[in-house]
């Protein structure tokens, strides 16, 4: 597995000079979402938004560098209880990138 880089928070209290509790809570974050898949991060921050309120969806977007629209959409998915979700599985099948070079059955003939 390869090692995600952790994003570095964005938010006004992190880019002041001096400490500030939201620093660490924040990095912590970052550093937990380094180790989640994309729904996973997705859903987790959907869900800490969502805890703020009004104005969370920016706010988580800033600390953890996502997409507002990634966060809205975690959001949704949620909101349907994951309904149509893969358990066994990250995307959704035909999902991801398409082969560059498609098989065919003359190159495995001998």
């Amino acid at each position: 597995m390869s090692k995600r880089a952790i994003h570095q928070c964005e938010c006004p209290n992190c880019q002041q000079a001096s400490d500030h509790p939201d620093k660490e809570l924040h990095y912590q974050m970052n550093l937990f979402l380094s180790r989640l898949d994309e729904q996973q991060r997705r859903w987790y921050v959907g869900l800490e938004a969502k805890k703020l309120g009004h104005g969370g969806i920016k706010f988580m977007s800033q600390v953890t560098g996502m997409n507002v629209e990634t966060i809205q959409y975690g959001q949704r998915e949620l909101e349907d209880s994951l309904t149509g979700r893969p358990v066994d599985r990250v995307r959704l099948p035909g999902g991801g990138r398409q082969r560059v070079e498609k098989k065919s059955q003359e190159s495995k003939r001998p």
